[in-house]
């Protein structure tokens, strides 16, 4: 089951590559039973969205399926290890387990740049030449927090 899983994402990668959709990435989410929620790929190129990357299509697709913003018991199967922001999304979505092929090392061979941004929140986010973060205006924000918190809405 679990190589059959990850040759279909290998497979809609292969397609979508080549498609000049996106790069060599595929994701699939069974649910609990080993129900197929979603087989996606990186759409980056087509969609002209640098957050369209397989794990985050297939997180969203399997989030519509089952109704909800929480994958609990779900397992990923991606066709590398996820980047710093397709950890996250997997770390959000409450999914626990998560089957990659490829390394980190096997992207950045072929030119991706997940390690370096790896690097660089290891070491604080402080490169202003990557990107400059300045808080601004907490005081302004901070009521809507409290109102948040107040409201006993939904956590996530």
């Amino acid at each position: 089951m679990i190589e059959d899983v990850m040759i279909l994402a290998i497979k809609k990668a292969r397609q979508t590559m080549n498609e000049n959709i996106g790069g060599p990435f595929g994701a699939a989410i069974i649910d609990y039973d080993g129900t197929i929620l979603s087989i996606s790929s990186n759409s980056v190129l087509r969609d002209h969205d640098p957050t369209a990357h397989a794990e985050v299509n297939a997180i969203r697709e399997a989030g519509q399926k089952r109704g909800t913003h929480d994958l609990s018991g779900c397992i990923l199967y991606t066709t590398c290890y996820p980047c710093p922001m397709c950890l996250s999304a997997v770390i959000w979505s409450n999914i626990k387990v998560i089957y990659y092929a490829c390394s980190k090392e096997d992207a950045a061979k072929i030119g991706f740049r997940d390690d370096f941004i790896y690097q660089f929140i290891v070491q604080g986010a402080k490169d202003e030449s990557v990107i400059w973060l300045k808080q601004l205006n907490r005081e302004l924000a901070i009521p809507l927090f409290d109102e948040y918190k107040e409201k006993s809405k939904t956590m996530y």
